[in-house]
């Protein structure tokens, strides 16, 4: 390890005496992959397996003015902006336990460490799943949730926000805090659900959650429209207008159908998902407007569409070399697909105008960010080399909301310990 990486020398003694010797880990013991970016490393990454073990240990740090970075699996600890000389990193990972299946409430509860692929199969034994659509598989719940990482489901099902009933949080002084329940109509305490969602662990460390759930559609279908950048808008506008619910739809860059071998011009993709004569019906339906317009179409079902799916989140997140950098932006709907004129590869969900660009260099960056903001949006770096975040601004936050943010973070965390650095403004 260089000698500037040293790793900060702390008296960590006492958290390996909550979490036991095999849940905690100084820092130059582990592999490279294990590495976040940060000035200089942590001392140590401990594993609590209780709500309760990683209370004492935040009420430990918070004691000690130690700096914690919560995380889950770590698939995410490059999103956001750099943390700043992080002293402890807590990982919830071995908080993996299911906590109660309510089949018939159609809800679910588990603690924050429990792994998206894990909680789906189990869902799956009762014919249920929960509508989230994640960067990788591999996350926790509570990464999910500290990200807003929905995915192109929210199409249909709505965002993280939408689907989280209720959080047990443990709070930058090492109290265990509780919002919601466990049940779909509750108005009981704080919508602090909400409040954590998208917070990037500034505020306390998720332990558990609990989703609403819903029934595995019966069958599913995809189409693809591909054509002129104007057919493909004059599509996305009827189908935002019409009757057809699409469970997926989004809006693909000239550059990414091409990649994914879907023909040629900008694209259009929706998913269908129901019993089978409404998949069969809403199907047929896009395709003669893709053929009213034009517009060359295609019908992906079974394990083709399933493959479909997975490349197009593969190429999305991760494709391109290490130069890469991958944003998150927000538009107005209707301006999807004059955004994705100039973008080199990404795809807009033409509900929300929320979506994902991928860049091959720093080129082009700035001025798609100010592309973005003309059209009422927004355009925040999620991942990038660390030398790109060290010169650009990575949320790019113009709005008036940044005093409430910080007057948010001194209530929850005034010692500033929680993932310092990561959020807007440098919170």
């Amino acid at each position: 390890m260089p000698s500037e990486q040293v790793p900060l020398r702390i008296p960590t003694s006492s958290l390996a005496s909550i979490v036991g010797e095999n849940g905690f880990y100084p820092w130059e013991n582990l592999a490279p992959p294990q590495q976040i970016f940060s000035p200089t490393p942590p001392s140590c990454i401990v594993y609590p397996e209780t709500t309760e073990q990683l209370a004492q240990v935040i009420r430990e740090a918070n004691h000690n003015k130690w700096r914690v970075l919560p995380c889950g699996s770590g698939s995410k600890l490059s999103w956001g902006g750099l943390v700043k000389g992080i002293d402890v990193v807590v990982s919830t990972e071995h908080l993996n336990k299911l906590i109660d299946h309510a089949v018939g409430d159609l809800t679910v509860t588990a603690e924050a460490g429990m792994k998206f692929s894990d909680l789906q199969a189990i869902l799956a034994k009762a014919n249920q799943f929960l509508a989230l659509d994640p960067v990788t598989p591999s996350a926790t719940l509570g990464g999910i949730v500290a990200t807003a990482d929905t995915g192109s489901l929210r199409q249909r099902y709505g965002s993280v926000r939408d689907q989280l009933l209720g959080i047990t949080f443990v709070r930058a002084d090492g109290q265990i805090a509780k919002a919601g329940g466990r049940v779909v109509k509750n108005v009981a305490g704080y919508d602090l659900m909400k409040l954590f969602t998208g917070s990037y662990g500034t505020l306390g460390v998720i332990s558990q959650v609990t989703f609403r759930v819903y029934p595995i559609p019966e069958i599913s279908a995809t189409v693809v429209l591909t054509g002129t950048p104007e057919n493909v808008s004059q599509a996305a506008a009827i189908l935002r207008g019409s009757a057809l619910t699409p469970t997926q739809a989004d809006l693909l860059s000239t550059q990414l159908v091409s990649e994914l071998g879907l023909g040629t011009g900008m694209g259009l993709i929706a998913r269908f998902q129901s019993i089978a004569e409404s998949v069969k019906e809403q199907s047929h339906r896009l395709v003669e407007v893709g053929q009213n317009l034009g517009l060359q179409e295609a019908m992906y079902e079974g394990a083709d569409e399933v493959d479909l799916w997975e490349r197009l989140r593969e190429s999305i997140y991760f494709g391109g070399g290490e130069s890469a950098i991958t944003c998150k932006i927000g538009v107005l709907p209707t301006a999807g697909v004059e955004v994705l004129k100039q973008a080199q590869k990404g795809l807009i969900h033409i509900a929300s105008g929320l979506g994902v660009l991928r860049f091959e260099s720093e080129k082009g960056l700035v001025e798609m960010r100010s592309l973005c903001e003309n059209h009422k949006g927004f355009l925040t770096i999620l991942t990038a080399p660390v030398e790109v975040k060290q010169r650009l601004d990575v949320w790019g936050y113009t709005g008036n909301a940044g005093k409430m943010m910080r007057r948010i973070k001194l209530q929850f965390d005034h010692k500033g310990i929680l993932s310092p650095g990561c959020f807007v403004g440098g919170i």
